[in-house]
């Protein structure tokens, strides 16, 4: 049976770790946006239901901003782990 590569044995710690490490620097982007733009146009706090995630909400603004850089790290997450696990590989042959 062969090993597995990096990717396919990291599955839980891409998804979990990407979407903690990307939705904490969402949060951060989203309270900083937030705080420099001001509640502007927002009418609605929007933190009730389906309104934390209207993006037209100030509330769902945040909550897209958390998501969108989760995805965004899980992805690059991703990416790095395949060329890690082919690096890996070729050392493998090679010795």
């Amino acid at each position: 049976m062969a090993e597995r590569s990096l990717s396919q044995r990291a599955v839980w710690l891409t998804l979990v770790g990407g979407m903690l490490t990307g939705m904490g620097n969402g949060s951060v982007f989203g309270g900083a946006t937030m705080c420099l733009v001001g509640r502007g146009s927002f009418g609605n706090w929007g933190g009730n239901g389906s309104l934390a995630y209207s993006a037209y909400t100030f509330s769902g603004f945040v909550d897209w901003c958390m998501i969108l850089f989760g995805v965004a790290y899980v992805l690059i997450l991703g990416v790095s782990m395949g060329r890690h696990g082919k690096l890996e590989a070729m050392a493998a042959a090679a010795a």
